[in-house]
């Protein structure tokens, strides 16, 4: 069930990574879930790192650590998917 989780959050951090960032970003879905759970991941680390992943409420800064590092990564990836399919 985690797994399922994992894709679930990936898909609403990939999307609302690709809201943030300026201009359109033709990347396949599939990318896009990957790059949110990566940037899950990472937002997670990061926000252990700084000592805030579990607060009282809403972990708002660990989420955006979690968009911002998916919002990079698709920032990253999208050249590279274009050059690739051209």
């Amino acid at each position: 069930m985690s797994f399922l989780w994992a894709i679930i959050a990936g898909l609403i951090i990939g999307l609302l990574a690709k809201l943030v960032l300026p201009g359109r970003q033709p990347i396949p879905l599939w990318l896009t879930v990957l790059l949110g759970i990566v940037g899950a991941i990472g937002g997670n680390a990061l926000a252990t790192a700084f000592g805030v992943r579990d607060t009282g409420g809403i972990d708002w800064i660990r989420h955006v650590f979690q968009i911002g590092i998916a919002a990079v990564l698709i920032a990253f990836v999208t050249p590279l998917w274009a050059r690739r399919r051209t």
